[in-house]
């Protein structure tokens, strides 16, 4: 931690909140905000919406696979 008259940085101060918060909630508790965060983004985006994310991810896929492939030929 900064050693300046007792001063933090914002960087350490959001670690130590993220320590005190971890052991406040627990494997259980980051499970269970995952399951309510996960279940609000699916009322969002909808069935819909979940088939353009899965359309997205599997192009950047396929263009990282093809920039491997170009630097593995090199």
């Amino acid at each position: 931690m900064a050693q300046n008259k007792g001063d933090m940085s914002v960087r350490e101060a959001g670690q130590k909140g993220g320590e005190t918060r971890k052991e406040q909630l627990g494997p259980e508790g980051y499970s269970e905000i995952g399951k309510k965060g996960g279940e609000t983004r699916k009322q969002e985006l909808g069935h819909e919406g979940y088939q353009e994310l899965g359309q997205k991810g599997g192009q950047r896929v396929r263009e990282l696979v093809e920039e491997g492939k170009k630097t593995e030929g090199k």
